[in-house]
């Protein structure tokens, strides 16, 4: 298992860019395109240990910048939508969201429906920067967590 786990790893934290990779992983993974950022930041602190704090600020300053650009996406694109508005899924998702308010983006990390949460909310025009710092908490507790944890299984 070693023979193939630590190229991974070097490939993953990509050591001559390092903390410059982070953000735009964990920036990119926050828009709507499929893709994670949790074995960027593992894989930089894992050949960097010295680095845990730093990578989990950028990857959480990152992913929460990517969130914001998502929020503005959904700004936009509030025309387009509604085409569905009759759909009984989408009215109990925008009751819900409604009844939540910018606290609803604590779920932004997610896997699947947090990007999208960013983007209806800022289709539903919910505040800004609320929306904003509750990404944001919400983003860096689960890097804590994830990193955290990987580092505590495969070591470091």
């Amino acid at each position: 298992m070693d023979a193939w786990i630590d190229p991974l790893l070097s490939w993953l934290a990509l050591p001559q860019y390092g903390l410059s990779s982070v953000f735009v992983v964990a920036f990119v993974s926050a828009t709507l395109l499929p893709m994670g950022s949790e074995p960027a930041v593992f894989g930089l602190v894992q050949l960097n240990p010295h680095l845990f704090w730093s990578a989990i600020g950028v990857a959480t300053l990152g992913n929460t910048l990517g969130g914001a650009l998502t929020w503005w996406m959904g700004l936009a694109s509030h025309k387009v939508v509604d085409r569905y508005q009759h759909s009984p899924h989408h009215l109990r998702a925008l009751a819900w969201l409604e009844k939540l308010g910018p606290k609803a983006c604590l779920l932004a990390w997610l896997p699947v429906v947090g990007d999208p949460l960013c983007a209806v909310a800022g289709w539903l025009k919910l505040p800004f920067w609320p929306c904003l710092v509750y990404m944001a908490i919400g983003k860096f507790a689960r890097y804590l967590t994830m990193t955290a944890v990987l580092v505590g299984a495969f070591g470091g």
